[in-house]
C-alpha cells in the first residue's frame, strides 16, 4: 500500500494582502499623476496655469470642468504615499539583505529621475524636485540607522533615544537637500510608521496624524487597517519599472496635445 503525504493547506487569510494595498496605491498614484500631466497639459491650453493663476479670473465652463477633474484627481491621489510608506516599512522590516533592499531603490531612483524631470518638469534634468524614490530611499537609511541604534543593547534608553531622533532628522535634512518629493515630511511619516511598526492600532493613529497634512491622504489607513500581514502575489519589481515606465509614458502623452 503506497505511503500517502498528507498537505496541509493554508486558511485563505482574510483582509488585504500586501499586494493588495500595492494595486491600491499604484492605481491611485496613476490617476494621480494623470492629473499632473495630462489634465494638467489641458488646462494649460485652455489657458489656466494651476500654479499660479488668479482665482478670480473668469473662467469658461470646460476650464471649470477640468480645474474640478483635475483637483478630485489630485486627492484621489494623495492615498497613495501612506500606503508606499507602510509598505516600505514591512519589506524593510521583512528584507533578508538590507544593502540588496537599498541597492535595488538607488537603481531604481536615478532610472526615475529623467522619466520624472521631463513628466512634471519637461526637461531632462531638474534639481529642485527630485522623484518619490529619493524620498524612499532616504526612509530605508533611517529605519537602518534606527535598528542599528535599537539592537545595542549596552546603551541606554535615553541615548538610545536621542540617537535615533538624529537620524531622522539627518534623513530628514538629506531630503531637503535633495529636494526629495514629499521631502522632510515623507521622512518624518516613514520614520513615525516604523518606531510604532509593533503596534498596528498605535502605527494607524499615528499615521493619521502625521499625514493629516494632507486632508484626504488619511483615508490610506482605511486599507492598511484591514492589511492581514501576507505578502500576497509577489511583485518585487513591478512597483520599480512602473514607476519610471508610466511617468514616461504620460510624458509622451501629454506631448501629444
Amino acid at each position: 500500500m503506497e505511503n500517502q503525504r498528507s498537505v496541509t493547506i493554508q486558511p485563505k487569510q482574510r483582509g488585504l494582502s500586501g499586494s493588495a494595498l500595492k494595486w491600491i496605491a499604484i492605481v491611485t498614484m496613476l490617476v494621480d499623476h494623470t492629473a499632473a500631466t495630462i489634465v494638467n497639459k489641458w488646462l494649460l491650453l485652455e489657458g489656466v496655469d494651476f500654479m499660479s493663476m488668479d482665482f478670480n479670473t473668469q473662467l469658461g465652463e470646460h476650464a471649470v470642468g477640468l480645474l474640478a477633474l483635475y483637483g478630485i484627481m489630485r486627492m484621489i491621489g494623495r492615498i497613495a504615499f501612506p500606503i508606499f510608506c507602510f509598505l516600505l516599512v514591512q519589506g524593510f522590516t521583512h528584507t533578508h539583505d538590507v544593502k540588496k533592499y537599498i541597492l535595488r531603490l538607488g537603481v531604481f531612483t536615478l532610472i526615475s529621475e529623467i522619466p520624472f524631470d521631463l513628466a512634471f518638469k519637461g526637461t531632462f534634468f531638474y534639481w529642485g524636485y527630485n522623484n518619490v524614490f529619493f524620498t524612499l530611499l532616504f526612509g530605508v537609511f533611517v529605519m537602518w540607522g534606527i535598528k542599528v541604534v535599537e539592537e545595542q543593547s549596552s546603551w541606554g534608553t535615553s541615548l538610545k533615544c536621542v540617537l535615533k531622533i538624529l537620524v531622522a532628522i539627518g534623513g530628514m535634512i538629506a531630503a531637503i537637500i535633495c529636494h526629495t518629493d514629499y521631502s522632510w515630511m515623507g521622512i518624518f511619516c516613514i520614520t513615525l510608521l516604523y518606531v510604532t511598526r509593533n503596534n498596528k492600532v498605535k502605527q494607524i493613529i499615528v499615521g493619521c496624524i502625521s499625514f493629516a497634512f494632507e486632508i484626504v491622504a488619511p483615508l490610506a489607513f482605511i486599507p492598511i487597517g484591514f492589511y492581514n500581514g501576507q505578502r500576497g502575489r509577489n511583485m518585487k519589481y513591478f512597483f520599480y519599472i512602473f514607476y519610471p515606465a508610466h511617468l514616461l509614458i504620460l510624458y509622451l502623452i501629454a506631448l501629444m496635445f
